[in-house]
């Protein structure tokens, strides 16, 4: 019998996918997974010993803001991708509201071919507005674009569509699954004075819970009225969750890491403009309702919402201090923390990073380690104990809402189309990143 040869093999990890976990070997061939299983005679042009690791799918970040073009906030592509890879994620999906917005043909293309110097794969949002809808049919076909993204709520940047008719319009354009921002606009402003200067525990009250349950009782009905999948992001009300769970058939949702772990009003006395972001982190009532959430399957994934300031522009005074905060290096640890706490599984958290991108965003040949399937892993030291310091952090906003957090799983290699590009917090190589492909769109 002839020996068996591939690029690349991963011998001896416990292996996480469809069959579950076990210790197996991985071989690669042209960048994709060419066979999984006993392959302890095979030759390989690189060998990678991962014996006491766990070989996960790539993980996939589904939400960043990288903030190029503009680079406003002193982060790019580059660098958020090359904090992206040392966190362990292979793939991102990033947002729209850039400088200029990602709202044309242009735009998307110029960033594209900015993306030439990122670290990971990655895939761009098509930004909505009043004024672009009739054109977001031929946009979200683009190469490269993930889908369409709806802010109906003010955050950072100038895209709005904060009325029904305005998203009506939106929704009735284009088949693909919509991504929203969900925070009633009307409700936002009416609340803005409840913002205390100086006071980040009133955060939560500006942006209020009941803001945020509005808009999506508002977005449902015109998902329903419009015959449009939706991908409602970063839930922080525990109220949102029985509300989606009532139309798992039109509406996926998203979780974040920081409502997950962090909890006010702890978090804003302890970390003030360090913890602010929107929506808001909720009180300990909140966030239980979205653990609740993942016990119950309701989230189909977790995104970092990764969105880069300056420590000088955090230090501003609240309400002056702008939202946003760090988090695609830090979204593996942090979970796989959760996972050694007994919060959720390893196979749970898999589906949250890795099939549920695949399976509501249809990428194509990303999100399984299945015969197959591109040769994308995270690799992890479940017992590797490490504290997350601002010093770890690769972006060039330097800090983490996570300084001091003692995690337990630590990334430890991420390997894009089989070629390993960060081992051991070492970058390897040069930046490779190439667009995601998407089913509806090949």
């Amino acid at each position: 019998m002839a020996t068996k040869t591939f690029d690349l093999l991963l011998r001896g990890g416990t292996v996480v996918n469809h069959e579950g976990q076990g210790v197996r070997d991985v071989g690669v061939r042209g960048g994709r997974i060419a066979e999984i299983g006993s392959l302890a005679n095979a030759e390989a042009d690189e060998v990678i010993d991962c014996t006491g690791l766990h070989v996960l799918p790539g993980v996939i970040d589904s939400q960043v803001h990288f903030r190029e073009p503009g680079n406003e906030h002193k982060e790019d592509l580059e660098s958020g991708s090359r904090a992206a890879v040392l966190g362990g994620v292979t793939g991102v999906f990033e947002m729209p509201n850039t400088n200029p917005l990602t709202t044309t043909q242009d735009a998307i293309e110029d960033k594209l071919s900015r993306a030439k110097r990122m670290w990971c794969d990655h895939a761009f949002y098509a930004g909505a507005t009043h004024d672009n809808y009739k054109d977001l049919e031929e946009l979200e076909m683009l190469p490269g674009v993930c889908g369409v993204k709806i802010f109906m709520g003010a955050s950072t940047g100038n895209l709005l569509v904060p009325d029904d008719d305005g998203v009506r319009n939106v929704l009735s354009h284009g088949r693909r699954r919509v991504a929203i921002h969900s925070e009633d606009e009307e409700m936002l402003r009416k609340e803005a004075h409840l913002a205390r200067d100086g006071d980040w525990t009133s955060h939560p009250e500006a942006r209020s819970a009941a803001a945020a349950l509005r808009c999506t009782e508002r977005l449902l009905k015109l998902a329903r009225e419009t015959g449009r999948r939706i991908h409602v992001l970063h839930i922080s009300t525990a109220e949102e969750v029985p509300l989606l769970q009532q139309h798992k058939d039109i509406a996926t949702c998203e979780v974040t890491p920081q409502h997950l772990t962090l909890e006010g009003p702890e978090v804003y006395e302890r970390l003030k403009g360090l913890a602010q972001m929107n929506p808001p982190v909720r009180d300990a009532h909140h966030r239980a309702g979205l653990w609740q959430g993942i016990c119950q399957g309701v989230f189909d994934v977790i995104g970092s919402d990764h969105a880069p300031h300056t420590l000088e522009e955090k230090a501003k005074s609240y309400p002056a201090s702008p939202s946003g905060m760090p988090g695609v290096q830090t979204l593996v640890p942090v979970m796989l923390t959760h996972v050694a706490e007994k919060r959720l599984s390893l196979s749970r958290f898999v589906d949250l990073v890795c099939h549920g991108p695949n399976r509501i965003f249809q990428m194509a040949g990303k999100g399984r380690l299945a015969a197959g399937y591109d040769a994308d892993f995270t690799v992890v030291d479940l017992n590797r104990e490490e504290t997350i310091t601002h010093d770890w952090s690769a972006t060039k906003s330097g800090w983490t809402p996570f300084d001091g957090f003692k995690a337990k799983g630590w990334p430890v290699g991420t390997i894009i189309r089989g070629r390993c590009v960060m081992w051991q917090g070492d970058l390897i190589g040069e930046a490779g990143g190439i667009p995601i492909r998407f089913q509806e769109t090949l």
